[in-house]
C-alpha cells in the first residue's frame, strides 16, 4: 500500500483520536510503573496575532503561519497521551495587521475579547507569560485584552510602581505563578494529582523598547533574580513540578545582569524543571542551535532540564514529555524529550502543510479577520515606481527610501517655529522585512500603481513612535559604523565571500538619508551587535558627506528616528534619550501614511546615497528571496549577477566590488 501524503496521514491520526482507536501513545506512556505517571506540557510561542495561515501584508494565504494549524497538532498530541497541559509563552497580542486593526480601528471596550485570545480560548490553554510585544499599545489595553482569557497570565518579574527591596516584596503586575493541580494516570491505571507551578518572564528590556508606556508605571527585574526569589515559594505553597514560561531566548550560559537572552542561567535554577521559552524566533531543538554551549541539542536539554522553543507564528507546536516519578510523596523528573513539531515541510523553494487547520480555532476569529482584510486593502495613494526589499541589505533601497522621505517630511515641519528650525534634517530607517529567520517570502513587494494600508504595514512592521534626536557629526558617523556591522570582514581579492553577518538583526541595519558614505568591508566592524567596541582602530564609513562636502564632526544634525532606537534599542553608540529633542504623538506609520496622501504619487526610487568601496577583484555572495529577480538588474549602485540557489528556498546573488 502507498504511503499517504502528510495532510491525509495527519487526518488519519485526529479521525483514530476521535474515535479513540490508533492512538500512538508516546513510550512514556506504555512503559510508566505504578509509581511513574507521564506529563505533557504542550507550548505555543510568538503567535504575534497570527490566527490564520495569511499572510495579510501580501494578501494571501501561508501555510508556515498560524494558531489554526499548531492548533490541529495539538488536538494529535493530546489524544497521545493521557495527561497533557497546554501553555503560551508570550507574544501573542501585536506583530501583524489584525492587531493594528483592533488597537487603533476596532479598539477594544470593556467585555471584549480580542480574536488572539477568543481563539486561544478554544484550545483551552492552563496559562501564559507577557512577552514584550504585549506592552506595544499601552498597559490598559493589555489590561483589556487579557481580562477576555479564560486562563490565567503569570509574570514574576514586572512590579506595579517600583520594584521593592527584594523580589517577594514587588507588587507584581500579575501574579508571578499559578499552581494548577493535574490529575494523572499513573503507569498502573491509577489517578493521582500533581501540582504544576507555572512561573512568567519578560525581557527586563521592554522599559527601553516601550518606554513611553511603561516609564513611571511600572519596573521590571531581572528574569534570574527573580526566578530564585519565587520558585522556593513555588515549592513552599505545595508545587511537585516548577515549569518556566520564559519569554527570552536562549544566549549565554552564564548569567549577567537583566540579560535579555536567559534562558540557560534560567534553567539552571534550582527548582525548576523545565523551560518554555521563545522571543528569537527560532526553534530548539533544531540545528541553528548547533555549537551553543549550555546545550543538548540530541536530548533536548537547556541548561540540563527539558526545554523548548516553538519557532513563531504558529510554525512550530512544542512538546516537552516528562516522565514522573513519586518517591516518598515527592515528584521528580526522571526522564524527559523535547520536540518543536512543524506545521509544514520546506523542500527547496516549495512550501507543502502538514496539517489542516482547525476550524474552531478561525470561527473564533473570522469576523475580526474579515474587517482586517477590508482594513488593509484600503488605499491611500500612488506609487510611480516598485517598493520592494529584496535587496535592502545590499544597496539603497526603494522601502527604506521612501520610509526616510516620510520621515524628514514629517520632522522638518515638526521642527517649524523651533530653536532647531533650519537645522539639517537627516532620516535613519532600517529595513524590517529582510528575510532572514522570516524565510525566503519575508520581504515587501509593493508593484507600481495603488498603494494601500497594507502595503504601508508591510514597509514598516511595527507600531513605533517618531522621534527626532539632536546629534553631532562624530555621532552621524558612530551611527553608522554600528550599522555597518552587519557585514563580514572581507579580505581583498577574496572570491564570493559571504557578505551577512546573520547574527546581525536587519532592524538595526539603520541607512542615514540626507548624507552620502561608502562603507569599506576590508575594515573589522568597529562594533558588536551589543555596541561594544571591538576594534577601536577600525573605520568602515568612508566619504561621509552633506550636501557633497565632508562632515564636520562638530556640525549639528537633527535626525528622524523612531522611539526604539533613540531609547537605546540597538545599542547605537552615543544614541541616548538626552538627545531627544521631539517626541511625536505619531507612529511611523501614520506618519508614512499622511506622506502618501499629502503627496497623491510617491517615487520610491532610491538615490544610491551609499554603496560599498570598490575592492579590486572582490566579490562577495548574499541571499535574498527568489522574488528579487525582476529587480536585480535595477539595484543602483552596485553591480549583481545571479549566483544559483541559497539554503531554505533563498536565491543567491554575487556582487563584484
Amino acid at each position: 500500500m502507498p504511503s499517504l501524503p502528510p495532510l491525509s496521514r495527519r487526518s488519519l491520526l485526529r479521525g483514530a483520536a476521535a474515535t479513540g482507536a490508533m492512538i500512538a501513545l508516546h513510550p512514556f506512556a506504555v512503559r510508566a510503573a505504578a509509581n511513574q505517571a507521564h506529563l505533557r506540557i504542550v507550548s505555543t510561542t510568538d503567535l504575534h496575532v497570527h490566527v490564520f495561515p495569511y499572510d495579510y501584508y501580501g494578501d494571501r494565504p501561508n501555510d508556515t503561519m498560524g494558531l489554526a494549524r499548531a492548533a490541529a497538532l495539538i488536538e494529535d498530541v493530546r489524544a497521545e497521551a493521557a495527561n497533557a497541559m497546554l501553555v503560551d509563552n508570550g507574544d501573542f497580542l501585536q506583530g501583524n495587521p489584525m492587531g493594528d486593526y483592533i488597537a487603533y480601528e476596532r479598539g477594544m471596550k470593556e467585555g471584549d475579547v480580542h480574536p488572539i485570545v477568543a481563539a486561544m480560548n478554544t484550545l483551552g490553554y492552563a496559562c501564559s507569560t507577557l512577552g514584550n510585544h504585549e506592552f506595544n499599545y499601552g498597559l490598559g489595553f493589555m489590561d483589556k485584552v487579557l481580562a477576555g482569557a479564560d486562563f490565567p497570565f503569570v509574570c514574576a518579574n514586572l512590579a506595579r510602581g517600583r520594584l521593592a527591596g527584594s523580589a517577594r516584596a514587588d507588587d507584581t503586575w500579575l501574579k508571578p505563578y499559578v499552581i494548577a493541580e493535574q490529575t494523572v494516570t499513573d503507569g498502573a491505571g491509577g489517578t493521582r494529582r500533581i501540582k504544576v507551578g507555572l512561573i512568567g518572564f519578560v525581557p527586563p528590556q521592554i522599559m527601553t523598547w516601550d518606554k513611553k508606556h511603561l516609564e513611571g508605571n511600572v519596573e521590571t527585574r531581572d528574569i534570574v533574580q527573580a526566578a530564585r526569589a519565587w520558585v522556593p515559594e513555588m515549592r513552599e505553597a505545595g508545587a511537585d513540578i516548577v515549569v518556566a514560561l520564559a519569554h527570552t531566548g536562549i544566549g549565554s550560559p552564564h548569567a549577567s545582569e537583566m540579560m535579555e537572552n536567559a534562558a540557560i542561567p534560567l534553567a539552571e535554577v534550582e527548582g525548576i524543571d523545565a523551560v518554555v521559552t521563545g522571543h528569537s524566533h527560532l526553534d530548539f531543538p533544531g540545528a541553528k542551535y548547533e555549537g551553543f554551549a549550555g546545550l543538548d541539542l540530541a536530548r533536548g536539554l537547556i541548561g540540563g532540564k527539558p526545554g523548548v522553543m516553538a519557532g513563531f507564528w504558529g510554525s512550530h507546536m512544542g512538546l516537552i514529555d516528562l516522565m514522573l516519578e513519586q518517591d516518598g510523596g515527592a515528584w521528580k523528573v526522571v526522564a524527559s524529550t523535547s520536540e518543536a513539531r512543524p506545521i509544514f515541510a520546506r523542500e527547496g523553494r516549495e512550501v507543502s502543510p502538514l496539517v489542516e487547520s482547525f476550524k474552531k480555532v478561525e470561527a473564533a476569529a473570522q469576523a475580526d479577520h474579515d474587517a482586517t482584510l477590508a482594513y488593509v486593502r484600503r488605499a491611500v495613494g500612488e506609487t510611480s515606481a516598485p517598493l520592494h526589499s529584496y535587496f535592502a541589505l545590499v544597496a539603497d533601497d526603494p522601502s527604506v527610501q521612501i520610509v526616510s522621505q516620510a520621515q524628514t517630511w514629517y520632522i522638518r515641519q515638526m521642527m517649524a517655529g523651533t530653536e532647531w528650525e533650519g537645522l539639517p534634517v537627516l532620516s535613519a530607517a532600517a529595513p524590517f522585512k529582510a528575510g532572514g529567520r522570516g524565510g525566503p517570502d519575508y520581504y515587501t513587494e509593493v508593484k507600481a500603481g495603488p498603494i494601500a494600508i497594507k502595503n504601508v504595514a508591510d514597509l514598516y512592521l511595527y507600531p513605533n513612535t517618531a522621534r527626532a534626536m539632536l546629534v553631532d557629526g562624530a555621532t552621524v558617523k558612530e551611527w553608522l559604523e554600528m550599522s555597518a556591522g552587519i557585514f563580514n570582514r572581507v579580505e581583498p581579492g577574496a572570491t564570493d565571500a559571504p557578505l551577512i553577518n546573520p547574527g546581525f538583526p536587519s532592524y538595526n541595519f539603520d541607512v542615514m538619508d540626507g548624507v552620502s558614505y561608502r562603507i569599506d568591508l576590508s575594515q573589522p566592524a568597529k562594533y558588536d551587535t551589543d555596541g561594544n567596541v571591538v576594534a577601536p582602530e577600525a573605520s568602515r564609513i568612508r566619504d561621509l558627506a552633506h550636501n557633497g562636502a565632508p562632515i564636520d564632526p562638530a556640525a549639528k544634525f537633527v535626525i528622524a528616528t523612531n522611539n526604539y532606537r533613540a531609547g537605546g534599542g540597538g545599542h547605537f553608540p552615543g544614541v541616548t534619550d538626552d538627545k531627544i529633542i521631539f517626541v511625536a504623538p505619531d507612529t511611523n506609520r501614520d506618519v508614512i501614511v499622511r506622506y502618501i496622501v499629502d503627496q497623491g504619487t510617491i517615487n520610491p526610487s532610491a538615490d544610491a546615497n551609499w554603496a560599498f568601496a570598490p575592492m579590486e577583484g572582490t566579490t562577495v555572495i548574499f541571499d535574498t528571496g527568489p522574488g528579487g529577480r525582476p529587480y536585480a538588474a535595477e539595484v543602483p549602485g552596485v553591480k549583481i549577477e545571479p549566483a544559483g540557489d541559497g539554503a531554505d528556498g533563498f536565491a543567491r546573488y554575487r556582487i563584484t566590488l
